[in-house]
């Protein structure tokens, strides 16, 4: 190789050297900035709430109760006053076998009365063959006069019931014989609702079920609040065992002793609410992790790729060092034999 021919050698391996070394320090950036982008993503991971399931304990309270009669009393408040009393409140249910409660719906049949004089046209309402008649009115049915006027006075009273719980207005009543007992049962329809109806032209047949209500048995709750200067009494372990709550009988207070009741209740719906709420959240931060992982998988490919490439341009960088050694040896004993010749 002449002097002119390894110069140019030379200088041609010095700037791949410079490519190799230029490409290593942008390969060296790189990973720098995916190593902050996956040290990023260790922080996300460190720093993100881990849900907890709920604790039904959480849920779950004990509550009092005492009994008067027929009544069962749920102690909603208890609290201490500095005087030694207590103030109490309290919610009272009985059961009610003598309430308006909803009955199976049914469909109407209505028939227009021809009347001349009448400007509107008036209808009777019925049941299959049975015509429904006002409530409180007299029953054709009925021919003896005192149970003709005590079956009006009960029906006063079922129509007073009625009014109270769901408004004021008129009612229309049939009676159905129940076969266990062979009593006649009641069951009312509101005359708003009947007249309102929509009714097949043709067979005079309402179009939906008419709401039906009869006498059953029903559920009742009265509250009592903040009933002050009660007593309470409690066993070794803190328990209460029983209450005395004052009453006020001809100028003189009265105290009456209950016996407490104790019963651990968990709010099964709050719980199963709760326990929802955390399986939500649960699969949220689940999609969550599984998702950095996946950016730290690519990441950790793509700094696997680099590390490749940057050690293969190690090896080529020796490869060149190597060559450019070996030319540079070449233009020493070039230069050196010209020297020679001139000398």
């Amino acid at each position: 190789m002449g002097m002119a021919a390894s110069q140019a050698r030379f200088l041609g391996l010095t700037a791949r050297q410079n490519n190799v070394e230029f490409e290593g320090q942008q390969i060296n950036q790189q990973r720098t900035t995916l190593s902050n982008q996956s040290a990023n993503y260790y922080n996300d991971l460190l720093g993100m709430t881990v849900p907890t399931p709920p604790s039904v304990d959480n849920y779950t309270k004990t509550v009092y109760s005492f009994a008067d009669g027929a009544l069962t009393n749920t102690v909603t408040s208890l609290i201490a006053q500095s005087n030694g009393t207590y103030t109490i409140s309290y919610l009272s249910k009985w059961q009610d076998d003598y309430a308006p409660v909803s009955a199976a719906t049914s469909v109407v049949n209505r028939t227009e009365v021809e009347n001349e004089t009448e400007t509107e046209p008036s209808y009777i309402y019925s049941i299959g063959t049975t015509q429904l008649r006002e409530l409180g009115t007299v029953d054709p049915n009925e021919t003896d006069p005192d149970k003709q006027t005590d079956k009006q006075r009960e029906e006063q009273a079922w129509l007073d019931l009625l009014k109270q719980k769901y408004g004021s207005g008129e009612w229309y009543v049939r009676y159905v014989e129940d076969t266990s007992t062979g009593t006649l049962q009641p069951y009312f329809y509101e005359k708003n609702s009947l007249e309102s109806a929509s009714y097949d032209k043709e067979t005079g047949a309402s179009l939906s079920n008419i709401k039906c209500y009869t006498i059953g048995s029903e559920e009742k709750v009265e509250e009592f609040k903040a009933i002050k200067d009660c007593k309470v009494e409690k066993d070794s372990s803190g328990r209460y065992i029983s209450i005395s709550i004052p009453e006020k009988v001809n100028d003189q207070i009265i105290y009456t002793e209950y016996a407490l009741t104790t019963e651990t209740v968990t709010d099964q719906d709050a719980y199963n609410d709760a326990m929802n709420q955390y399986e939500y959240e649960k699969y949220l931060y689940d999609q969550e992790i599984n998702d950095i992982n996946s950016q730290i998988e690519i990441i950790q490919a793509e700094d696997k790729n680099l590390e490749l490439r940057l050690k293969q341009l190690d090896t080529e960088q020796e490869a060149i060092q190597t060559e450019k050694e070996a030319v540079q040896k070449v233009i020493e004993k070039n230069t050196g034999d010209t020297f020679k010749t001139f000398g």
